[in-house]
């Protein structure tokens, strides 16, 4: 999807025009791909827009960076005030945040630890991931040739930049064969998770989700949707799921920051009924919850 230009990039404590949020050639991450991000969103609120579990998100960015090695030279607090400042300059009244701590130009090889931490934070308008009407109408998935790298491979509970070369290839294979995105099994032949979501899907009655020792991330939309599940009743299981369990089950859906929550409408050409009404009824929650329109999660949502 296209990016919209907008006013001003956080970088290392200043703020940059746009334009001028250039880095050097040979900066080191450009070459090893070794840096962390986070996805985030804000959203349009009555009280001007609202970042969703901005804390968590960040949180998760040095965790991500903690198992990578890599020092971050500012704390939490500092990148939530300065998330929030990045969203206020650019006058949107809802926007996508990517935050992303990279190693910068001064060293090369790989041996990271003389090399400086560059972080940056940008925002820009984005619209749903995998469609406006992925909620409703369903997304059309399959079962990648790629495996999901291991825990011993590359980190999997780190959000970092060269795992997601592995997504990608994943993604663009399922795009040139017509499909909307794809889903990734672990080298145990187990679902892991999509190429940027968590996946969910209905047996028995039952929410299944993959564990974290499957190689999904830990998912902050996941975390949600499983509030959301509790308060309507719904059993959400953390397990294993095979791929025959998606092509069997009752509703199918993903959900992640970009992609929000997603139906599935088919895997491998195996339909599946969309949208199923835990599906639907998770869907038009979460876009309440994120506005901050339910008051038990208001806290979730960190005016800008």
């Amino acid at each position: 999807m296209p990016i919209t230009p907008t006013s001003k990039i956080w970088m290392n404590g200043e703020l940059v025009d746009w334009d001028a949020a250039n880095i050097h050639i040979l900066t080191h991450s450009l070459h090893y791909g070794m840096g962390v991000f986070e996805g985030i969103r804000a959203y349009e609120t009555s009280g001007g827009p609202g970042i969703f579990r901005l804390t968590e998100h960040i949180e998760r960015l040095h965790s991500s960076a903690k198992i990578m090695m890599m020092d971050m030279p500012y704390s939490v607090d500092e990148l939530v005030e300065a998330t929030k400042l990045v969203v206020r300059e650019s006058g949107l009244p809802s926007a996508y945040i990517r935050p992303i701590a990279y190693y910068g130009y001064g060293e090369m090889g790989l041996n990271t630890l003389p090399c400086s931490v560059d972080v940056a934070i940008a925002c820009w308008p984005w619209g749903a991931y995998l469609g406006d009407d992925a909620a409703t109408k369903g997304v059309r998935m399959k079962i990648s040739s790629w495996t999901r790298h291991e825990h011993n491979t590359m980190p999997p509970a780190s959000k970092t930049t060269g795992n997601y070369v592995n997504s990608s290839l994943a993604k663009v294979e399922a795009l040139k064969a017509g499909y909307d995105e794809a889903i990734m099994l672990n080298p145990q032949g187990l679902v892991a998770e999509c190429t940027g979501e968590n996946i969910f899907a209905a047996r028995h009655g039952k929410l299944i989700t993959p564990p974290i020792t499957s190689g999904a991330l830990e998912g902050i939309t996941q975390s949600t949707v499983m509030a959301i599940a509790a308060d309507h009743g719904y059993e959400v299981v953390i397990g294993d799921l095979a791929r025959s369990d998606l092509y069997v089950a009752e509703e199918l859906f993903v959900c992640g920051t970009a992609a929000e929550v997603s139906a599935v409408n088919s895997v491998d050409d195996r339909e599946i009924p969309c949208p199923g009404p835990m599906t639907a009824t998770i869907a038009e929650e979460y876009s309440k919850l994120v506005r901050g329109e339910i008051p038990k999660y208001k806290e979730w949502v960190e005016l800008a």
